[in-house]
């Protein structure tokens, strides 16, 4: 299977699970889940595989699109895009495992814009072509949009419309920097063409390159999210439906900070380097801001959600730190997020599932009631904040190691937002599951063997890399090598 046809097939078992629904209600998640093991299997293989030892690709392929304006269909995957297609489509198992009692409705339709999420992502990891990979970065956003319009709970219309104008504005300014930029290339080179790799070499004045720059980095910084363009996060997370919300935390805010690191950094590097005290100060910014305000949250999945920007700070300050430290440590912090925030939002689903509120003030003393998912809250909170030998350790404290290189302020900025992270997490833990029961909620289910099955998966993640962190670090560090930016 190439990446082409991964994405191919992602897209035909939506269509598919679009139309099951019509043959049996529970068809269409089975579909989906089906589609989403083969997926990873195919991650696996290629892993297991071993790059090419010549190109240093898993895989690659390159068709001819719309030759004349200099766009083609070109697809690569090396092991940044391995790491990341291998994270989407396990969280695609957990998206559907995570969704499988809570929707009682259209759940054709439902598994359909999961997978055509998916596939987008997919494709945004691993397009070459700039406008593929505009193209991709449209395709994942739509069918987002409906999940939380579709799907979300009281204020989900408001969110939806929130979340669709912040990406698609910023998109359309990456657009424009696209087109801008494959123009430049063009009056120097006298070729249109809109692959990557060409377009690396283009040659322009430090006030063009300052200004696509910021094109760039504005469209990734708000899919991040990072302050001051985040208030769409806490909205859509909070009434996106639970996969909604897996799939917001654990893939799409990744692929901001994959943007920076493939394309705004190595396409614009002196730009970028320029703007790297400010880029760190926006990531301190959202990591303390972030932090902040995930204390002072009632509602258990929007402190999740606001912990998301802190951490996501975390990833700015370690690509423009510019060092091969602070890059390591974000991507680091990319993958162990998406582990530990989707598991998270899965927890706050099941909570709201089983006592119809997020309102930590109506749970308390939930251990007794629920053991396992006291247990589970708790290893993914400690995970969350960064305890020693977990995968959010490793990514942070890499980060702080590359930061304290260049800035020794910002570093300890960011070192105190780990501090309070600390306190928002052990907060959230002891307002819902400890501390005097609450009267008025009743026996409620505890986890069975499907959640439990997923969360061991995570876990698993959590511990192999926050143990063993090599096995990320060799995979990415190809693709450092491979930047064109003196780390």
């Amino acid at each position: 299977m190439t990446i082409l046809s991964l994405i191919l097939f992602l897209l035909g078992a939506g269509l598919v699970a679009c139309l099951a629904e019509r043959i049996h209600a529970n068809a269409p998640r089975w579909i989906s889940l089906v589609a989403f093991g083969i997926a990873t299997g195919w991650v696996l293989l290629l892993w297991l595989s071993g790059s090419d030892a010549e190109t240093g690709f898993y895989a690659a392929e390159s068709l001819a699109w719309i030759p004349t304006l200099g766009i083609n269909v070109i697809l690569k995957m090396d092991g940044l895009s391995l790491m990341l297609v291998g994270l989407t489509t396990v969280l695609g198992i957990i998206a559907v495992v995570s969704s499988w009692s809570e929707i009682d409705e259209n759940h054709g339709f439902f598994q359909f814009n999961i997978l055509w999420v998916m596939a987008g992502v997919v494709g945004v990891f691993c397009a070459y072509d700039l406008f593929l990979f505009f193209f991709f970065w449209e395709v994942m956003l739509i069918p987002m949009y409906f999940l939380i319009a579709i799907w979300g709970h009281e204020d989900r219309s408001y969110a939806a419309m929130k979340f669709f104008l912040f990406t698609q504005v910023s998109g359309l300014l990456m657009l424009v920097a696209i087109v801008a930029l494959v123009w430049v290339n063009y009056a120097n080179t006298g070729v249109i063409t809109f692959a990557y790799e060409a377009l690396l070499n283009a040659e322009m004045s430090d006030t063009v390159s300052a200004l696509l720059m910021f094109g760039f980095f504005l469209a990734f910084i708000t899919k991040l999210p990072s302050v001051p363009v985040h208030t769409w996060l806490p909205d859509a997370h909070t009434q996106a439906p639970t996969a909604g919300s897996v799939i917001l935390a654990g893939i799409l805010l990744k692929t901001g900070g994959y943007g920076l690191i493939r394309f705004a950094v190595p396409l614009f590097e002196e730009a970028s380097r320029d703007f790297a005290l400010v880029a760190m100060i926006l990531g301190v910014a959202s990591i303390l801001y972030g932090g902040y305000m995930a204390y002072s949250q009632s509602d258990f999945k929007r402190l999740v959600a606001y912990s998301s920007i802190a951490h996501m700070g975390f990833i700015l300050v370690g690509v423009y730190a510019f060092n091969e430290l602070g890059m390591q440590g974000a991507i680091v912090t990319m993958i162990a997020h998406g582990f530990s925030t989707a598991a998270l939002f899965m927890m706050a689903g099941s909570l709201q599932e089983r006592l119809h509120t997020r309102e930590m003030s109506k749970m308390g003393g939930l251990w007794l009631k629920a053991p396992r998912m006291g247990a589970m809250t708790m290893f993914f909170v400690i995970a969350s904040v960064g305890m020693p030998g977990l995968g959010n350790f490793i990514g942070e404290f890499l980060v702080l190691i590359g930061a304290f290189k260049v800035n020794v302020p910002i570093t300890v900025l960011a070192t105190i937002g780990i501090v309070v992270a600390a306190v928002y997490g052990l907060s959230l833990m002891q307002r819902s599951f400890q501390g005097e029961p609450n009267p008025q909620v009743a026996a409620m289910s505890d986890f069975g063997f499907r959640e439990m099955s997923v969360f061991a998966i995570m876990i698993a993640a959590l511990v192999w890399i926050g143990v063993y962190p090599q096995h990320v670090l060799d995979l990415a560090q190809p693709t450092l090598d491979a930047l064109g930016v003196a780390l």
